[in-house]
């Protein structure tokens, strides 16, 4: 599509001079542009300079040139464009978490051990049969303190969304860093309701493109935060279980006591 290579090289055109490259009307054209990518042209343009800039940060650059040549008019722009979506600001994109501090702690469930961090933004971090070694992993250049009491009311919800499936989720902060395009697909893993589950394909059509089964794939393998965004809902096309980064048993339970919760 033509206007896809316009907001691709000039994130600032208008949807007027979007729409008049194909020939539609304004509304006609948002209409069949968000059909189509599954964004509005203003979101799919914002999508694009924060890949950007998160590209840009990952190699070494500072945050000012990231986001300044990914097109943003002032760094102001960027967080208000990212706000409540990408948790950890630039800077800790750049650096790994550094000048940042995590709470953590191993707590013992039905499922056994399950590990849980949090900033004081949201959870970052939820995990089966992991530790502080696999954390510090994720997490090389933060601070990892044990959790105290501060975070005693965050982290019982999080156990009750495992114990109880009907517990309701959506109020539970996080602070996740991911793409544009993982952030698409773990906000429609989050749609998903419990008790239900989707295929690879059709979460890919539910985002507007059905060739994009693999990406999505990627981007549920991506999840570092089960259950709260719930990749465990996505099975084969067969309606088999397929993969989970924590054994299919405790895939199969979570599926089991949602679909008991539901009936």
């Amino acid at each position: 599509m033509a206007a896809i290579s316009a907001i691709r090289s000039d994130g600032a055109k208008t949807l007027a001079e979007l729409a008049d490259l194909t020939g539609y009307s304004p509304t006609h054209f948002q209409r069949l542009f968000k059909r189509t990518v599954g964004l509005s042209p203003a979101a799919f343009a914002r999508a694009l300079r924060e890949e950007r800039v998160r590209g840009a940060l990952e190699t070494g650059a500072t945050v000012t040139d990231a986001l300044y040549n990914a097109g943003y008019s002032a760094p102001s722009r960027f967080y208000a464009d990212t706000k409540g979506r990408l948790g950890m600001e630039a800077s800790d994109w750049r650096d790994g978490g550094k000048g940042r501090t995590v709470h953590w702690s191993v707590i013992e469930t039905s499922l056994g051990e399950m590990l849980v961090a949090a900033t004081d933004k949201g959870v970052c971090c939820l995990a089966f049969g992991e530790g502080e070694a696999e954390l510090r992993a994720r997490f090389p250049k933060a601070e990892l303190i044990k959790a105290g009491d501060e975070f005693r009311a965050l982290f019982q919800k999080v156990v009750a969304a495992v114990e109880e499936p009907s517990s309701d989720v959506s109020a539970i902060p996080l602070d996740v860093k991911g793409t544009a395009f993982q952030q698409r697909v773990w906000q429609a893993l989050r749609a998903i309701p419990a008790g239900e589950t989707r295929s690879y394909g059709d979460l890919a059509a539910a985002l507007g493109n059905p060739k994009a089964s693999r990406a999505v794939g990627g981007a549920n393998g991506a999840n570092k935060i089960a259950v709260l965004i719930p990749c465990h809902r996505v099975v084969q096309a067969d309606g088999s279980l397929g993969g989970y980064a924590y054994g299919p048993q405790i895939k199969a339970e979570l599926l089991k006591r949602e679909s008991e919760e539901k009936s």
